[in-house]
């Protein structure tokens, strides 16, 4: 019989995860000090004492220090979608998953910072969007799978699609949270304008 007891991590992998946060750490410090474009790898290094070699052995960019992991992430939204409430639409429960996810809290006061930071350095926004759109195939055989539809279904790519897409609707916005909403509401709903006149010239 198989134990459901997590396995303790090992000595290794903590100093791993130790070494990997304390470079994620000195980096935001840094930039949001700094500025992104004024601080170096080198000077992130030094700052979580290690050399430049460590660094690129936990980040493969300057660029990645800024972000999570990708398959936390991944994990995070097949999650949201695999393990809604019953009842819960997959559109809905994307939403939800992102409004917590994705949206300024007052929970961390030093979020607003950070989303700053990405949405004004235009190559970590750039690099940010490739990154989260890498997710769509997974979360789009998630879709696939809990609707009992092909893995190659066109709708269910399209879902998964403009529901990563939506995030960056948000982006400058005053009211992010109803963006997302209003961008839910459709692909839940479909477009509810009116379409009379439609076609009528001047």
């Amino acid at each position: 019989m198989v134990s459901d007891t997590p396995k303790p991590v090992g000595r290794r992998e903590r100093k791993k995860a130790a070494t990997r946060q304390a470079l994620a750490d000195a980096a935001l410090d840094l930039f949001l000090e700094h500025g992104y474009d004024q601080v170096s790898v080198r000077d992130v290094a030094e700052a979580a004492d290690v050399s430049t070699t460590t660094l690129f052995k936990h980040f493969p960019s300057k660029e990645a220090l800024v972000f999570d992991e990708d398959t936390d992430q991944q994990a995070a939204l097949v999650a949201a979608v695999r393990e809604r409430p019953a009842g819960r639409s997959l559109p809905a429960a994307l939403l939800d998953h992102l409004l917590r996810t994705h949206l300024p809290t007052t929970a961390d006061p030093g979020f607003p910072r950070y989303r700053q930071l990405i949405l004004g350095t235009p190559v970590l926004r750039e690099y940010g969007h490739r990154m989260w759109m890498r997710h769509e195939a997974a979360l789009a055989e998630a879709i696939a799978d809990e609707a009992g539809l092909l893995q190659d279904d066109p709708a269910c790519a399209a879902l998964a699609h403009f529901a990563l897409e939506a995030v960056a609707l948000t982006h400058g916005r005053d009211d992010p949270r109803t963006t997302l909403e209003a961008a839910f509401a459709l692909l839940e709903h479909g477009w509810p304008g009116r379409t009379e006149g439609a076609g009528q010239g001047a």
